[in-house]
């Protein structure tokens, strides 16, 4: 498997681009995937600077329906006409952050290659996407903000429009998350309901970041998240969201088992 991170928060070794967003690309034995394809067109000019083409991808998947994961369909579904883009069904509602909305383009729901996911889909033997995550252990409060406007009022957003990709490959299995709104732990709880054990990897933003410094009680979650995956023995790549003085504040704790990611750069 390779998966390389083609846009984030920071720019990586390869020189490509960073913008506030997330896009990866990753191939497997049988697909060529995106998940997410961040804020702009930037994914496709730093694929472009890599040597990827992205007419050969089959498959995007859309982790939420935020604007920092989406911004790049419209500019996809121009290069690649007939890769499938898996979303969730209400991925596509109003959704804010104070009074900004943060939501997709509402033309990307009109593409004719657009496949609407529920709780769980098997793709494949190699894809599956699930949601349903419930728990609140750990729950970040930058969630707090967040919020989705319906015909009845403004709601707290409770992120069931976020999916996660679980790929299995020469027996092992990778989890991918974009922003793990519901939060890391939660979503690992889930996994394990649905499947035997747990992932060899972790792929996904840790959605931490805040522009404020952190009270006592943040710090406690983001250190006790710390410890809690350290436990797993599981590997981890993450940035994005996760913010930089949380992703110190988690590195300090779990050692290698947590990396970051960069534009433009391999994870693996």
């Amino acid at each position: 498997m390779k998966i390389i991170c083609l846009s984030e928060n920071t720019e990586g070794a390869s020189g490509c681009e960073a913008e506030h967003g997330l896009s990866l690309y990753i191939e497997t034995e049988k697909h060529r995937l995106l998940l997410d394809t961040g804020a702009s067109d930037l994914f496709a000019k730093n694929a472009e600077k890599l040597g990827i083409d992205l007419t050969a991808v089959d498959t995007v998947i859309l982790s939420h329906g935020h604007y920092d994961h989406s911004g790049g369909i419209i500019t996809f579904s121009k290069i690649n006409p007939s890769a499938s883009i898996y979303l969730r069904r209400n991925a596509g509602n109003d959704f804010y952050h104070d009074e900004r909305y943060i939501g997709i383009d509402k033309n990307i729901l009109e593409l004719p290659q657009i496949v609407f996911t529920d709780e769980y889909l098997e793709i494949d033997d190699t894809l599956t996407l699930f949601s349903g995550i419930t728990g609140r252990k750990y729950f970040s409060k930058s969630n707090l903000a967040l919020t989705e406007r319906t015909a009845n009022g403004e709601i707290q957003d409770n992120f069931s429009h976020e999916q996660c990709l679980v790929i299995s490959e020469n027996e092992k299995r990778t989890l991918v998350s974009g922003c793990a709104h519901n939060g890391v732990l939660n979503i690992l709880d889930k996994y394990s309901e649905l499947f035997d054990g747990k992932p060899d990897t972790v792929i996904t933003g840790f959605h931490m970041m805040k522009k404020t410094d952190y009270t006592e009680e943040e710090i406690g979650i983001i250190t006790d998240t710390a410890e809690e995956l350290k436990k797993t023995g599981i590997k981890f790549f993450s940035g994005h969201c996760t913010g930089i003085p949380a992703f110190n504040m988690m590195k300090k704790i779990m050692g290698d088992k947590l990396t970051a990611m960069h534009s433009g750069d391999p994870l693996y």
